[in-house]
This record gives C-alpha cells, structure tokens and sequence, in this order.
C-alpha cells in the first residue's frame, strides 16, 4: 500500500463512556455479597477519537450519539485539524461511518476512508486505547456527573505523550499489522 504525499494515515473509532463504572475488581468478605454504591441514572457520552499512526496525535470528540450527524461533525474537526494533508481513515462498518451522508461529507472533504474487515477490532489501534483508558480511569469509580467523567477521560488521553499513545494502542509493535505494508510511512522522515 502506497500513501500519497502529505498524506496522514489515522485510525478512528468511537466509545460509550457510562456514568455507571465497570467494576474490575472488588473486595468483599468471603461468602459475603460485595455491596456496589451507584446513584442517579446511567448517564451517556460518546467519544469519537483518530489517532495519527505515525505521530501519535490525537483529535478527540464527544457527542450525545453515535448517528451520522455526529460522526460528520467529527468528520469536519478532522479535516480542520489537517487542512493542509491528505487524511486517510482507518475504521470499521459503524452504520454512522457507512452512511450515505458520512459518504458524501468524506468524499467533499477530501478524506479517503480505509475499511477494516467486519468484527474485527483487535486490528483498530484506537480500540486498544479506549480499552486502556477504561482499564485505568472509568473501572470502579463513579464520577460525580458524565461531564465529569468525559473531562478526567479527555485530560487522561491528552496528557500522554504521543509516544505512549503509539505503544498503548499497539502501533510501536515490531507485530503490528501495517507495519510491513506502510513501512516507509512508518520510518521517519528524513
């Protein structure tokens, strides 16, 4: 596979952040049922991330849904974030990514959409980066509000440096997937 010049190879992807944590782990008498503290309703946000394969830098974006509506405006902050390059986006079917809107607004935009194969997460980098922030900032703690939450998940990801964003979403190993086909992308440049 061969990128054109200026080009930016990101991998997309959006997650559920519930106000109501998943619980990794607990401690609870032998015998006894652990008692799990939850109050208010499960509140929801959505996440829409793109990582630059080759640089680490992130675009992050929140929503209230994951429709095409919302996926065309993360869409259009991808495009202002990388005017001057041609964007190249690594997903999967989402139906908001596989939208004849989201289609168009691609197409209009100049970004060129790469698919990934049907069920196959384990190859979007960004997936393994939501499992991370997850791990380490959602499990076993409730938030005060969603909002909360989305500001200490956002202010989690920013502050990596784009080097432990690479690692943790899997891009630095020998292993990953696209190394051998994009092996120039992924040198540095000279």
């Amino acid at each position: 596979m061969h990128l054109p010049e200026r080009s930016v190879l990101l991998a997309e992807d959006e997650t559920d952040l519930l106000l109501f944590p998943p619980l990794r782990f607990a401690w609870a008498l032998r015998g006894a049922q652990a008692k799990v503290w939850l109050t208010g309703q499960n509140a929801r946000r959505v996440l829409f991330g793109a990582l630059n394969l080759r640089t680490g830098h992130l675009v992050l974006f929140s929503r209230e849904r994951s429709k095409a509506p919302d996926f065309c405006a993360f869409l259009r902050e991808v495009h202002r974030r990388y005017r001057a390059h041609r964007v190249v986006l690594l997903l999967d079917g989402n139906s908001s990514h596989t939208a004849g809107a989201s289609q168009r607004l691609a197409a209009t935009l100049g970004i060129t959409l790469l698919w990934l194969p049907a069920r196959s997460p384990h190859l979007n980098p960004m997936d393994h980066l939501w499992r991370d922030v997850k791990q380490n900032v959602c499990a076993n703690r409730q938030e005060v509000s969603i909002e909360r939450l989305v500001v200490r998940v956002l202010r989690s990801l920013q502050r990596l440096p784009p080097r432990s964003r690479l690692r943790k979403a899997g891009v630095l190993s020998p292993r990953f997937w696209l190394r051998s086909a994009l092996s120039k992308y992924f040198c540095p440049p000279t």
